[in-house]
Formats: C-alpha cells, structure tokens, sequence
C-alpha cells in the first residue's frame, strides 16, 4: 500500500494519543498498523518518549505537559520526533502538525493550532538543524 505522508503521521498520531489513553489507565497496549513504516517508527518514538517529553516540557511556559489533551500531546510529540531524527525541514514539520491539530483538535475557537504553532515553533528554534 503507497501511503502519503499526511497518512504516515495520522497513523502514528493516532497510536501515540492511544498509547496515553491506555497507559493512563496502567492498561497494556498494543498498536495495530496499516502502515508498514509507522509500525517501524511507532517503537523508536516510544523509546525516545522521555527525551521527546522533556524537550516539549522546557518549551511550555506556565503550562505543563500533562495538562495538553492527549491528541494535541500526540500531535507535538510526533513533531518533535521528526525535529530530531528526519531531514525533513522544521518548517514543513510544523505546517503538517499545526493542519492535524486543525482537522483534529481545534476548538470552536481555533485557538488550539495557534498554541501548537507556538510550541513547534519555539522547540524548532532551539533544536540542531
């Protein structure tokens, strides 16, 4: 199956906010791919989650990690993967996770992909590349 990119990061977004769903229940979780490469990414995200965490918490000013809906968690953590381990441009990284918190998470009041905007934008800064 030849799938998009867009598919690609919708596919480990949605295993990403999942996998916070059930491990915040102590449930154990197993993701299911139709996607041969997010199955591949899937455990290095995960393995890397600490890191990637870290990286989101030192950007949030007066805001916690934890206090983010489990989906817009997802959508940053899943950017922030691709800050540090594709030679995608930060740029494009951003715009492809400020579309998903658009068609996924915004609010009647749109302020949700303006947050993430912000977020991305300011860890973008900071991180090699």
């Amino acid at each position: 199956m030849n799938s998009t990119r867009r598919e690609f990061r919708i596919e480990l977004m949605n295993a990403l906010y999942q996998y916070d769903l059930y491990t915040s229940a102590n449930l154990p979780f197993i993701p299911i791919f139709e996607i041969e490469e997010a199955s591949q990414t899937y455990p290095f995200i995960i393995d890397q989650l600490k890191k990637i965490d870290q990286i989101i918490e030192d950007h949030l000013y007066e805001y916690s990690l934890y206090r983010l809906a489990f989906l817009d968690r997802a959508i940053i953590r899943l950017a922030v993967y691709e800050f540090l381990e594709t030679d995608l441009p930060k740029q494009i990284i951003i715009d492809e996770a400020v579309e998903l918190t658009k068609i996924y998470s915004n609010l009647d009041d749109e302020k949700q992909h303006r947050f993430t905007n912000k977020v991305l934008d300011n860890i973008a800064k900071t991180i090699k590349g």
